[in-house]
């Protein structure tokens, strides 16, 4: 990855063909990763390392020690014996009934989120060996020299 600095907080990184800016100031990446899981993208790593600044400073504070030690900072207190338990009248006599659908047997179909590129492109984008052009295909194709 090669990082140009546009000014002191903006770089633009180059990764493979592909450019990615990155902000330091507002902890904005074009990659949009620090946006979605608050930890930097290795775009962001890039010009941490080439700038000489902390990683830890430019990550969320929910993955900083401090902030894991005051989570479980409040005690918990596990659940008395199911006898002890006080439940209102109105919650005890409520029926629960049984899911109207039934799971179908089989292995659950794979539902994968598909990126942005392949949810516009054409579907079937086959072309012509001969001439490389759509429409047609090599078979169909209508001036093909003709074999004797």
């Amino acid at each position: 990855m090669t990082v140009v600095p546009s000014t002191e907080h903006l770089h633009m990184v180059n990764d493979e063909g592909r450019h990615y800016t990155v902000c330091l100031l507002e902890k904005k990446y074009s990659c949009g990763r620090f946006q979605f899981d608050e930890l930097q993208c290795p775009h962001a790593w890039a010009v941490l390392k080439i700038k000489f600044l902390i990683p830890k400073d430019y990550c969320s504070d929910y993955y900083k020690p401090k902030s894991v030690v005051m989570t479980y900072e409040v005690p918990v207190y596990p659940l008395p014996d199911r006898s002890e338990w006080n439940i209102a009248a109105h919650i005890s006599e409520e029926v629960v009934l049984q899911p109207k659908w039934k799971r179908p047997p089989g292995r659950p179909k794979k539902k994968r989120d598909k990126p942005f590129s392949e949810l516009y492109q054409k579907k079937n984008q086959h072309s012509c060996s001969i001439c490389r052009q759509g429409a047609h295909n090599k078979r169909t194709y209508r001036n093909a020299p003709h074999r004797n």
